[in-house]
């Protein structure tokens, strides 16, 4: 009777032990459950997105054409008057983004006439080398600070074209003979290249 009493205790003994068929308290483990950290998901670091350079604005073409364009004052010792305003001569026909254009006449009839044109996209040199115009070219005093120059005469008019930078200043002169308006058109040069030359800030 004592030995029955005692394998009846142990086997009440081993039934309050887990269940090793049983999942649930096989793997539940409290202690790892307890240390166990959650995932953090690393951080990434998004560029900040690059403003757009900025271009600036090209300069506006009309005042440097009008800062070019000769005055009254500049041809005072001519002794002429104000004209039409009309365009002759070489690159009469010449498209430009923006020009300016004066003109006198002489007692005598002959007529002055002075056109600067402004080329944004294209140097003044270019236009002036490409240029087609009528008659043939005559010599003329170099003029200093200006790009490319050049002179024609065709019958009683001639013209002298004067480039910087994106500019061509065209004076055109129809005398009576091609010796007078070649004449006016040299001793007008220095007065164009000053013009055409001044810097920015130089009303």
């Amino acid at each position: 009777m004592v030995a029955l009493a005692a394998v009846a205790l142990v086997g009440l003994t081993g039934c309050d032990g887990p269940d090793p068929n049983n999942l649930e308290t096989y793997y539940d483990d409290p202690a790892s459950s307890a240390t166990q950290q959650p995932v953090r998901t690393p951080e990434v670091q998004v560029p900040a997105p690059k403003a757009a350079p900025v271009t600036p604005a090209a300069p506006d073409p009309g005042p440097l054409a009008e800062r070019a364009l000769l005055t009254d004052r500049d041809v005072v010792e001519e002794g002429v008057q104000r004209g039409s305003d009309a365009v002759s001569g070489c690159l009469s026909d010449e498209v430009s983004a923006t020009s300016r254009t004066a003109s006198w006449r002489y007692p005598s009839g002959s007529v002055l006439r002075h056109r600067v044109a402004a080329y944004p996209d294209r140097p003044g040199a270019d236009v002036l080398a490409n240029a087609q115009c009528a008659g043939h070219q005559v010599e003329i005093p170099a003029q200093a600070g200006v790009d490319r120059q050049g002179a024609w005469c065709d019958g009683k008019t001639c013209t002298v074209l004067l480039a910087k930078g994106a500019l061509v200043s065209g004076l055109t002169v129809s005398a009576s003979t091609e010796a007078r308006a070649i004449d006016a058109a040299k001793r007008l040069l220095p007065a164009m290249t000053a013009k055409l030359t001044a810097p920015a800030s130089q009303p």
